[in-house]
């Protein structure tokens, strides 16, 4: 292999490909040691400006090399394949894969081949006119050239020094789709490895949100936040504001602190940084939660892949308190939803749980999950908001390498993935519509078919879902497949709003308190009899979720040893009643008579339908001229408010 660098770097591009060929083709050569060749060859073609050819060879690579196993060599064809997407004007791509090349070095310690990434980034940043990008790179690389002694580098850097004094300086973007689509690849192949996922998680969102720095971290239960990858900073700083953000701020010196979690790591909580000298727009802030929402799942799936599985073994009967803390059943509503979630003990059926954004539903799934015989196997959840269409397939069902570009290694899916165990799936209503007869299919014969593959595989697993929209109206609207929603709702849970159990708020209040005091180290914080009066009597509209933000928030601006009063909630819950708009308590639950807006809504439905009915004289398709729906959007309805037997079928 030396002599074939040899010949590159001696211009003798011919030469060189003709002993990686030679090399490739050698009977009993290893599998890595065959690859390497491969590599090498089509760095010699790139270099002779044969980018078709390299292209070629690259993507034959590509389905034959496992990063886990092989991760030099991984990182060596990302630089070769970001050549050669450099070569074909695609310099979005080529700045990713470079970008990736050296967060894979770094992370084996390559310092050497890290720098050569370095240099091809410096080299194509000063190509598209960026110059302080270029130098920053250009930088780095010459500092380990330098250190190495490596001369013939160093004129490199020089000379690409010389040639960005002839270019002008200009902003060269690919488009805004384009750049995200760039980096959700970018973060799913990182998602092969948890600490190359860190990484890049780290340095994509610095070039998304143009922050100043970005750190991930861990939060034990006992003891100092763990960094686990940082960008934009040194391990000092990044530690200070991993405690920053850790401690619940918003602001670390003169900066602005954005946080997001992204699930949780063995020994706790992981979360991610970014800090900014501004505060940022809102489409750099849409681009943080999107791309930190898709580094989540990457997570997940690197703990899904690590996490050995155990043998199930039955369960019985049991309570959900000691198994969920948080989960309390202070009312007449949730104790209904206990009481379900009990009766489903020992049964594997399908079960759709409905609610309003923060209510709980993904408590309720995994208290189905710890009740059931799969409570030893995985509960792996899958929000279908996060995703777009292609990656949502992939993501979903797997693929086989070389199936689509980026596919670089067989990829399991989250269903085959979760076997034994249970799959979540949350907000199932925004799922894309192509991708729902798969589903079905999945879920009435318990098998998948991975992009690329040619033959369906039997997975054993069960499947619950949560949605906060209102099905039957996509239904109607063509949005959601009536079969699959049929399908889905085998048993159905609804979870009530915080407003309709108002007596659980000084629970609930209680336990969030403790656990924030736990968190971020502020013993014996207490809530003042006039704050838990507002908690009272505000109608939550963001549920469950809205009230422990609020406790966690009031915590990290009291004092330790203080105690919360309204100056250290949100002005939302201490404005007057007439200010809050949506906030106020609905009036039209007190005029039809009902105890909540969900009966008083259900009971305003029931009267319209029923009295267009009555006028109609039972015609379904005159009802729903008149009201405006299908007659499928409407069989739906009056099956759901008790009406189905008030209709003829014409």
């Amino acid at each position: 292999m030396l002599g074939v660098k040899l010949a590159i770097r001696s211009g003798k591009f011919d030469e060189a490909l003709g002993m990686a060929d030679e090399l490739a083709r050698t009977q009993g050569i290893p599998p890595a040691e065959s690859i390497q060749a491969d590599l090498a060859a089509c760095e010699a073609l790139v270099a002779a400006s044969r980018v078709g050819e390299a292209e070629l060879r690259i993507l034959s690579c590509e389905g034959r090399l496992d990063p886990r196993t092989a991760p030099a060599n991984w990182g060596e064809f990302l630089r070769i394949r970001g050549a050669v997407h450099e070569r074909s004007g695609r310099h979005s791509d080529a700045y990713h894969d470079f970008a990736q090349s050296v967060n894979v070095f770094e992370l084996l310690g390559e310092r050497y081949q890290a720098a050569l990434s370095h240099l091809a980034l410096g080299r194509l940043t000063a190509a598209m006119g960026k110059r302080g990008s270029a130098e920053r790179y250009l930088d780095q690389a010459a500092a380990v050239f330098r250190t190495l002694g490596a001369q013939r580098d160093l004129e490199e850097v020089d000379q690409t020094r010389a040639r960005m004094a002839t270019i002008a300086a200009r902003e060269t973007a690919a488009s805004p789709a384009d750049a995200d689509d760039a980096i959700v690849r970018r973060l799913v192949e990182g998602s092969v490895l948890a600490d190359l996922l860190a990484r890049e998680t780290a340095t994509s969102l610095i070039e998304a949100t143009e922050a100043d720095a970005a750190v991930i971290f861990v939060v034990p239960s006992a003891g100092e936040v763990r960094i686990v990858a940082m960008a934009g900073c040194d391990a000092g700083v990044a530690r200070a504001l991993a405690r920053a953000a850790a401690q619940g701020n918003s602001a670390y010196g003169e900066g602005l602190l954005l946080t997001e979690p992204l699930g949780r790591d063995h020994d706790g909580p992981r979360f991610c940084t970014v800090v900014a000298a501004h505060r940022l727009t809102d489409v750099a802030t849409r681009r943080f939660r999107m791309f930190t929402a898709v580094a989540k799942q990457g997570f997940e799936l690197c703990g899904a892949r690590d996490r050995r599985n155990h043998p199930v073994e039955p369960s019985g009967a049991r309570s959900l308190e000691p198994l969920l803390p948080g989960f309390i059943c202070a009312s007449a509503a949730m104790n209904r939803v206990a009481d379900q979630i009990q009766r489903l003990q020992g049964h594997d059926l399908m079960v759709l749980i409905t609610g309003e954004s923060g209510t709980g539903k993904d408590l309720v799934a995994r208290a189905i999950h710890v009740g059931s015989p799969r409570s030893a196997a995985m509960f792996l959840p899958y929000n279908c908001t996060t995703t777009q269409r292609d990656l949502a397939d992939s993501q979903l069902f797997g693929h086989r390498r070389g199936s689509f570009t980026g596919a670089i290694t067989d990829q399991q899916g989250l269903i085959r993935t979760a076997a034994g165990g249970t799959l979540f799936l949350d907000e199932i209503g925004d799922l894309p519509l192509d991708i729902q007869p798969k589903l079905l299919r999945f879920l009435e014969q318990g098998e998948v078919m991975p992009v690329g593959e040619t033959r369906p595989q039997a997975v054993d697993v069960r499947v619950l879902a949560a949605t906060n929209a209102d099905l039957e109206q996509r239904v109607q609207e063509g949005k959601f497949r009536e079969d699959l929603y049929y399908r889905l709702c085998v048993i159905r849970i609804h979870v009530p709003p915080l407003r309709e159990r108002r007596e659980e708020i000084p629970h609930l209040s209680t336990f969030f308190l403790r656990e924030a005091c736990e968190r971020l180290g502020k013993p014996d914080v207490h809530l003042s009899s006039v704050t838990l009066d507002l908690f009272d009597r505000y109608w939550w509209p963001g549920n469950v979720r809205q009230l422990r933000n609020e406790v966690q928030r009031a915590v990290a601006m009291s004092p330790p040893g203080g105690t919360i009063e309204p100056d250290h909630l949100s002005p939302d819950l201490t404005a007057p009643p007439s200010t809050r708009g949506v906030a106020s308590a609905p009036t039209a639950a007190r005029i039809t008579g009902a105890t909540n807006l969900a009966a008083a809504v259900e009971e305003v439905e029931r009267e319209v339908i029923g009295s267009a009915l009555r006028r109609s004289s039972g015609n379904i398709s005159e009802t729903a001229r008149v009201l405006g729906l299908t007659r499928r959007g409407l069989y739906l309805k009056m099956r759901r408010l008790g009406l189905d037997g008030a209709a003829e079928d014409t």
